[in-house]
């Protein structure tokens, strides 16, 4: 009796021991809980606790099997997909194909953002209940890569709660998939207070246990301001911080308690703007539009001094950008990714060329509670741009209305990073920079930037399957933007985690956590 009531006590330790809440701050919140909404990697990183893909990418990013077990390309154009038998969604009804074939149909309506993830599907078409085929419109090279952002929902649960429908973010939609979550990955969503609390509980049915962490349950807290996060570590009222101020870093790096760990994040840092509009909303000049001369957008570049931010911004933590794909990501080469010096003469005589050389008033939107330093970032711009008589009048706000408002297209010029899912330079141009259509060509370009040979590109490396030429189309379309200087690129951004010295969690370049496979010793 003695001897099993000491082993059940030696049991019990050890059950709790293995067992552990992980909570986990940064300094912004998830915009939906509806994986076919907005392609915010904040929310797409939060919602991959809650839905999964039929494919998911290693630690080394390359895509393996996730709710795919296997797949056979039967033709360039048609993929065969074996799904995973006996996964369960989490209240417990089994997926199947026409989860798949419904969630296609789903991500593919127009008031969504993550059409870009189904790119080259034209159909899924149920085989039986545990064979899918995608039927392509071409070939399609990054498929593998795409598919681990295109989330599987449940049918019977959407049609349970009439959220048939993708949730309208920008029109302030409110549904039942925007506040609740039905998925089949490693965590449950439980609670969702906005700007306060994302709470969510390991599944215990889900399929990949035997490769689960022992983060049991996740707090994820969105805290704005950066000294309350840091203090929030230091108190150990927080476990792990992935928004870590940068002027904080070499403090926290002494703090034995404590660990820092970094790396380069696959995000570049930039400013956009509308180059599509007649005239520039709430800008001084009326009838025209600036931002359409080369020479002003240039002028605007070449004012911006990206090594004195690195330094005194960033405090060292940032790669100064020429490019619109960080190092990490296929098409970005050294060689190309050097931006020029500052030259404000330079700046001057373009915009007295382009007959602006009395400077102009324009609205500058900027985030100030997503990116790293992202108002002071914006405010630095500010002041760089002041010397050339352009009087940016900063408009600052929390990410959830600043998104808002460039998604209706009311943001005349705006600050946005842009992180790359498939870690390959077609994911940026197709999406934020070829022209608009009502299919993912140009889902997110929301600054109306339209270049001919920029489409022409883009259409051809979507279908491209010699690698040599396919990357020398994306080397040649990046170069584009660079020289007509379509966007303003300012960093790629570093991302300093710091978390408690018994935690361990792998440093992720796409700023994504994995809890699943976080371990609290």
């Amino acid at each position: 009796m003695k001897t099993s009531l000491l082993f059940a006590v030696a049991l019990l330790a050890s059950t709790c021991a293995s067992a552990a809440p992980l909570r986990w701050a940064a300094q912004n919140d998830v915009l939906t809980l509806d994986p076919h909404s907005q392609n915010h990697s904040t929310t797409t990183s939060l919602m991959a606790h809650a839905y999964e893909g039929l494919t998911r990418l290693d630690a080394k990013y390359e895509p393996e099997p996730c709710l795919a077990t296997k797949w056979t390309m039967l033709s360039p154009t048609l993929w065969r997909f074996e799904l995973r038998k006996g996964v369960k969604f989490h209240d417990g009804s089994p997926f199947t194909a026409d989860d798949v074939v419904f969630s296609h149909g789903r991500v593919m309506q127009p008031q969504g953002n993550m059409q870009i993830y189904v790119t080259g599907i034209k159909e899924v078409k149920k085989i039986d209940s545990n064979t899918i085929d995608l039927v392509l419109s071409a070939p399609t090279p990054l498929l593998l890569r795409n598919l681990p952002n295109f989330r599987i929902m449940s049918k019977s649960w959407a049609e349970k709660n009439k959220a048939q429908n993708t949730q309208d973010y920008k029109a302030k939609e409110d549904s039942y998939a925007s506040r609740n979550a039905m998925g089949t990955g490693p965590y449950k969503i439980v609670s969702w207070q906005p700007d306060q609390k994302l709470s969510m509980v390991a599944n215990e049915d889900w399929w990949d246990l035997k490769n689960r962490g022992n983060v049991t349950e996740i707090s994820y807290l969105p805290i704005k301001s950066d000294s309350t996060r840091v203090a929030a570590l230091l108190a150990g009222d927080v476990d792990l911080l992935t928004d870590l101020p940068t002027q904080d870093v070499a403090k926290l790096r002494t703090d034995a308690r404590l660990k820092v760990i970094e790396g380069a994040e696959n995000r570049t840092i930039f400013i956009a703007m509308d180059l599509g509009s007649d005239e520039l909303r709430g800008a001084s000049v009326k009838g025209k539009n600036p931002f359409k001369d080369k020479r002003v957008r240039e002028a605007l570049s070449i004012a911006i001094d990206r090594e004195a931010i690195k330094r005194t911004i960033m405090r060292g933590h940032s790669i100064p950008a020429a490019l619109m794909v960080p190092p990490s990501v296929n098409g970005n080469t050294p060689d190309i990714d050097t931006p020029a010096k500052p030259d404000l003469a330079r700046a001057k005589a373009l915009l007295t060329e382009a007959g602006y050389g009395s400077g102009f008033e324009v609205p500058f939107h900027c985030p100030n509670n997503r990116y790293v330093n992202d108002e002071e970032t914006c405010v630095a711009v500010v002041s760089m741009w002041a010397k050339l008589d352009i009087k940016a009048r900063l408009i600052a706000a929390p990410w959830s209305q600043h998104t808002q408002t460039y998604q209706r297209g009311e943001a005349a010029l705006y600050l946005l990073g842009w992180g790359v899912a498939t870690f390959d330079g077609q994911y940026t141009l197709q999406d934020i920079i070829r022209t608009r259509t009502t299919g993912p060509d140009g889902h997110s370009n929301f600054s109306k930037v339209s270049d001919a040979r920029i489409d022409q590109l883009v259409d051809a490396m979507k279908v491209e399957t010699d690698v040599a030429k396919r990357n020398a189309q994306i080397r040649e379309a990046l170069l584009r933007v660079r020289d007509e200087v379509l966007f303003i690129p300012l960093h790629h951004q570093m991302r300093p985690w710091a978390m408690r010295a018994n935690i361990e969690a792998p440093h992720r370049a796409n700023d994504s956590p994995l809890s699943w496979r976080t371990y609290v010793k």
